[in-house]
């Protein structure tokens, strides 16, 4: 992928961090801003004008946690998340409103680099995909259809907004209603095989979606886990 044009938004308060970052970047080609505070981050990024944002958790004036919350409802953007604390309950949380992936401080720049090309290379495929318009129109269960052309999702007639990865595994576990496919496989399938993460991650995302489409997300007639093997749907 071709960083050149590419804008990238660092949301970091630590400057020191935030000038390896933009270096890193800006020697592979991309075009950086960094915002040093939470408030204006969040402001900068709903601008619309990056590829991807680059949010520390743990900033002044807005947490990154607001800000990705924010970002999410208005526009939608690769997200990754920088966290210096190694536990599962701010990688989680980051996921489940709406974070991409997550990296944990210290980090090598050389994964740092790796993982904003693969999340920027990732979406510019799926949003050419959509342009191209190649998939089948509509996938439609009556109380469950999913319009390709626009990406819209509707469950009992009322649409439900829904991040880029959302999308893109509820598509597929629809598409292939019944099949069950591991973690693994579905990691591969979504995130892509040369992807940095966390299994954890489709757990998660399977999560926010059965949270959005299940009456009772606690018991789902719809996204339905097979123990042992994986994740199936069930129309």
């Amino acid at each position: 992928m071709a960083a050149e044009n590419r804008k990238i938004l660092i949301i970091e308060d630590d400057k020191d961090i935030a000038a390896l970052e933009k270096d890193f970047l800006e020697i592979n080609g991309f075009e950086i801003t960094i915002e040093d505070n939470g408030i204006k981050g969040a402001q900068r990024a709903l601008s619309n004008q990056f590829s991807l944002i680059l949010l520390d958790l743990m900033l002044p004036g807005k947490d990154g946690i607001t800000i990705c919350r924010e970002i999410r409802a208005k526009i939608d953007i690769p997200i990754l998340m920088v966290t210096a604390r190694n536990e599962d309950a701010d990688k989680v949380r980051g996921l489940g409103i709406g974070a991409d992936d997550y990296i944990i401080k210290p980090f090598s720049m050389t994964e740092l680099v790796a993982r904003v090309k693969s999340h920027i290379a990732r979406y510019e495929r799926l949003t050419q995909n959509i342009n191209q318009a190649k998939k089948a129109d509509t996938i439609d269960f009556g109380w469950f259809q999913i319009h390709h052309a626009t990406r819209r999702v509707f469950v009992n007639g009322s649409e439900i907004t829904l991040a880029n990865k959302e999308y893109e595994l509820l598509d597929f576990l629809a598409s292939h209603e019944e099949m069950v496919f591991s973690k693994e496989q579905l990691y591969d399938k979504i995130w892509g095989e040369d992807m940095y993460g966390d299994m954890k991650t489709v757990a998660v995302h399977l999560s926010r979606l059965r949270n959005k489409i299940e009456k009772n997300p606690s018991n789902p007639l719809h996204l339905q886990t097979v123990w042992g093997a994986g994740y199936r749907f069930m129309a």
